[in-house]
């Protein structure tokens, strides 16, 4: 391939306004389904589990203002994806809006990108959900040993030494539960998920109107024991831009809804409300629970699994705390159905435009659902979700979701130059301004992320590299005959 041609291949690009019609999925999500896909997905391990350990380990009280900063960035991105929704549309979330405004390289990045966010952070949810899981079978005495809840892989905080473990069971058969749901159809998993984001939504209500009560100022004091930007004798970044890296993955999600464009009633109008209006919702519920939270408990108290269960077991209402652990349960099956609706219809449209293999792409007649992609993906996030740790898995979520993020922001500033006349039912207010402070924040959320996790994610781009000059560029549906 001459180097003009090579060029021109990685810089080709989709129409603006694609085609989603012709795919074979169903139309069948109204905005109220988008929007509580959207608190399915971000309502979970981030309110169950990280409100206390950010507030233990990096920002103390001040976590409420950590959530506020994740939340703002979030808000910029939210906007950018909006109105690329409503414009360019497409399936495939932020990689279909980088193919029409970047070209299919940075496409294939995103793309990649977002696998990785999808896929890891599914099996890192269902490693924790396991945690959960076992506790409830332990209460009613049908807990499984040890070495059936913990991967071989798993270490010992304490010794540093192997654990004893064989499989996370619970992890690995979630994951298949979930399969089963999709494949089903995605308007019987919507119903599903609605019905689990109302249960652990009543949970919220419950520890909030039980919390509300038992809240002692003093542990409010002092509020920013580490400041704003911080380091420990070792070196790890603390303070509330530190705490905002680390609850950035609380809302982990949301982006999620705009792979449902080819499945929305009104793409158009009901993908911009579904961002919008969960991330909102979501973002004020944070703040309420994690300012409930650290006044009922000494923030140094919450670096434990559970701390929304612990922080009522530690103000003596053991009742409430059983009721929150379900909502818990019902909450970490939501994220889990959610990411691993949207990593499947990325694949299926990266497989669409012949990037990866069209095994991807075929749609059952019968259930109009991507059964194929759906097991292999299944199958795989089992394998991670059954064999490798939590920490290991979480640890990349967050850098890869902040690069699409950044990258949508941009995708917004470059079609206001290159398409001024795109008709945008939604347009970002102050567009190019709010873009560019979307960018800043969610670069500068990068920054304080740990220098192993920056490595693996380059790595994770190089595998990514490779397919696609080795498939990709060879076989895109762009590619003209020489």
């Amino acid at each position: 391939m001459a180097h003009g041609s090579f060029l021109n291949a990685l810089l080709r690009k989709k129409a603006v306004v694609d085609d989603v019609d012709n795919i074979g999925l169903k139309r069948c999500l109204s905005a109220f389904d988008l929007t509580l896909m959207g608190i399915g997905a971000i309502i979970g391990t981030g309110i169950f589990v990280l409100t206390g350990v950010a507030a233990a380990t990096t920002s103390g009280p001040a976590v409420i203002i950590s959530f506020v900063l994740a939340g703002l960035a979030c808000a910029f991105a939210a906007l950018a994806y909006a109105e690329l929704a409503s414009s360019v549309g497409g399936a495939g979330s932020a990689y279909g809006y980088s193919y029409a405004a970047f070209g299919e390289f940075i496409a294939w990045i995103i793309g990649w990108d977002l696998i990785l966010e999808y896929g890891v952070a599914t099996a890192a949810v269902a490693n924790g959900w396991a945690g959960y899981f076992n506790n409830a079978l332990h209460a009613i005495g049908l807990g499984l040993p040890d070495y059936l809840t913990k991967g071989p892989f798993a270490v010992n905080a304490a010794t540093g030494l192997p654990d004893g473990g064989i499989v996370n069971l619970p992890a690995f058969g979630i994951i298949f539960v979930l399969m089963i749901m999709l494949i089903v159809g995605v308007k019987e998993s919507a119903k599903i998920n609605t019905a689990m984001v109302f249960v652990k939504l009543m949970a919220i209500v419950i520890f909030l109107s039980v919390g509300i009560f038992h809240i002692n100022p003093e542990n409010w004091s002092p509020f920013i024991p580490f400041g704003w930007f911080s380091h420990d004798e070792l070196g790890k970044p603390l303070g509330i831009f530190a705490g905002a890296s680390v609850v950035f993955f609380a809302y982990v999600g949301f982006d999620a809804v705009s792979t449902a464009t080819a499945e929305a009633n009104k793409p158009q109008r009901d993908i911009p409300i579904g961002i919008l209006c969960s991330l909102i919702f979501c973002t004020l519920i944070y703040i309420i629970v994690s300012g409930v939270l650290t006044g009922m408990v000494s923030y140094k108290e919450l670096n434990v699994s559970s701390p929304v269960a612990f922080g009522l077991q530690r103000v003596g209402v053991n009742w409430a705390s059983a009721l929150v652990a379900t909502g818990v349960i019902a909450g970490l099956t939501t994220v889990m159905l959610v990411l691993y609706y949207a990593l499947t219809r990325i694949l299926t449209a990266m497989s669409r435009d012949g990037l990866v293999s069209p095994f991807f792409a075929s749609v059952n007649s019968k259930t109009q659902t991507p059964v194929k992609n759906t097991v292999i993906c299944g199958l795989i996030m089992a394998v991670m979700a059954g064999f490798i740790p939590l920490n290991a898995l979480a640890e990349l979520v967050n850098i890869g979701t902040l690069t699409a993020f950044v990258l949508v922001c941009i995708g917004v500033i470059v079609l206001r130059f290159t398409h001024p006349d795109l008709k945008r039912p939604f347009k970002m207010p102050y567009g190019i301004v709010l873009s560019v402070l979307g960018v800043i924040s969610c670069a500068l959320l990068i920054i304080p992320l740990p220098w192993q996790t920056h490595l693996r994610f380059v790595l994770w781009l190089a595998v990514g590299l490779v397919i696609y000059f080795a498939y990709g560029i060879r076989k895109s549906h762009l590619r003209k005959p020489e």
